[in-house]
């Protein structure tokens, strides 16, 4: 028996920021357990990145094809599709015996990851009517997504101190499994595929191979060398891809990626805002990490613990942020957060020494996560302004595209300017010196959301003009679009 239909909105709403947790979730909830995993599982100090990096290599190369797929197969068939994956990838990787398995599982997680993250924000942005309301529903979802992050890396501190490494991976079984069962319950069948529609393999193709090899140069370049022949091919052949695919959806008939999309200010400013913010604000978590257990000596558990504030500030700031963006409107909402997380940023850098205690972080910690959640919510508000429901799925995977790059992007280079100078020490020598990093990467961080709040405010949030989108997406000959 289904719920009363006054309350299954609201259901579904629950139900699609749960799912959206539990992408987020996973994203770091194993970065307290990887010294465990590599005892265990025989990784090297090399190859244990890949722990993290199989997942976001994953989900940012096939986030665009989960939002085209969204669109033309249905966005209830690919979340269904895309929970199936998670359910699965979480119970092999927490069974897995070794490092080959493990990795294969975290890349199927990230994959189902890019099913699910566009396909819950299209159907969120096609149930709920652009303004007060969906402000409200999206502050929700987005404030579920954005405690993820923090709350991965809490529970992953409680679960391998309690249970051990296989527990982060296993939680997910039930998660997952009860989000797979109801969503056919609450969220009504898709249509009938529409024949008429390509799905436009070549641009699929070239796009998802663009993005991978890219993100496999930028996380796996401290290890091969920047100049590397393996990291220079894997760049030079990413930059083809991308240009492949851009010729591609030019000439294509029913492209991927309608150009005339890039056309809408607001779905512009979420793409650049969700770059900058993954390399600015989400990876500071990483760093947070590394300051707790290198620096502090706290043990898995202490860790996990000490994400307890920003892990609630950051969904109360989340969830407020729609309603502040009703209210103040877009452009004033991120400008507030950005200028807050900016501060914040500043005040940890500040506060962090080898002598440095979990006090002193506190201030820091509190303001940069009120920018952090208000700023979530704030730019995936945008990603649906503007944009017609035959899109939703697509402007989904384009903003999540965007910050999944921005994740790989932003912790290759703060890594190395947190690594230099600790080359060759051992012992207090290079707590020292780990302290200072992660200091300079708090400063770097505040930089990169300093130069976002720049491009907010000289940026414009108005919506297109309907029909010179409309016109300009028919004159390349996108079918849909013209039916």
């Amino acid at each position: 028996m289904k719920p009363p239909a006054r309350n299954r909105r609201d259901a579904i709403l629950v139900l699609l920021s749960f799912a959206m947790l539990l992408v987020s979730l996973d994203q770091y909830i194993v970065v307290v357990a990887l010294p465990e995993i590599a005892r265990d599982l025989g990784y090297s100090a090399q190859t244990l990145q890949l722990v993290v990096s199989a997942y976001a290599i994953a989900s940012s190369g096939f986030l665009l094809f989960g939002g085209r797929a969204s669109d033309l197969l249905g966005r209830r068939r690919v979340l269904v599709v895309g929970l199936f994956l998670y359910f699965a990838a979480s119970l092999a990787g927490g069974l897995a015996t070794n490092p080959a398995q493990q990795l294969v599982a975290r890349a199927l997680q990230g994959l189902g990851g890019a099913l699910v993250f566009p396909s819950t924000l299209a159907i969120i942005n096609v149930r709920f009517a652009e303004g007060a309301e969906r402000n409200r529903a999206l502050g929700i979802w987005a404030g579920a997504g954005a405690a993820g992050l923090v709350i991965g890396v809490l529970l992953g501190g409680a679960l391998t101190s309690f249970f051990g490494w296989r527990a982060v991976f296993l939680v997910n079984v039930p998660l997952a499994g009860a989000a797979l069962v109801a969503t056919p319950w609450l969220i009504e069948t898709d249509g009938r595929i529409d024949r008429s529609r390509a799905f436009d393999l070549p641009g699929a193709v070239t796009v998802t191979a663009a993005i991978s090899l890219l993100v496999v140069a930028l996380v796996e370049g401290p290890n091969f060398g920047w100049l590397s022949p393996w990291t220079m091919g894997l760049i030079l052949a990413g930059v083809a891809s991308g240009v492949a695919f851009i010729v591609i959806e030019r000439r294509s008939v029913d492209p991927l990626l309608p150009l005339g999309m890039l056309r809408n200010p607001s779905l512009r400013l979420s793409l650049l805002a969700a770059t900058l913010f993954m390399a600015s604000f989400g990876a500071l978590l990483y760093f947070l990490s590394l300051l707790f257990q290198d620096v502090f000596g706290y043990g898995a558990l202490e860790t996990g613990f000490a994400f307890l504030l920003p892990t609630a500030v950051v969904v109360t700031a989340s969830a407020m942020a729609g309603r502040v963006v009703t209210a103040l409107g877009l452009r004033w909402t991120m400008i507030g957060a950005l200028a807050i997380g900016m501060g914040g940023a500043l005040a940890i850098g500040f506060a962090i020494n080898h002598e440095a205690s979990y006090l002193a972080l506190v201030p820091g910690l509190i303001a940069v996560s009120i920018g952090d959640g208000a700023m979530f919510t704030a730019m995936f508000i945008a990603a649906g302004m503007g944009t017609p429901d035959r899109q939703q799925g697509v402007a989904s995977g384009i903003v999540a595209t965007g910050s999944g790059v921005g994740a790989a992007v932003g912790l290759a280079v703060l890594v190395l300017i947190a690594n230099a100078g600790t080359v060759g020490l051992a012992g207090e020598e290079l707590r020292v010196a780990t302290a200072q990093g992660i200091a300079r990467s708090a400063y770097a961080i505040a930089g990169g959301i300093g130069l976002t709040l720049l491009i907010v405010i000289g940026s414009r949030t108005d919506k297109p003009d309907a029909e010179a989108a409309d016109s300009h997406i028919i004159s390349n000959g996108d079918r849909d679009h013209a039916a």
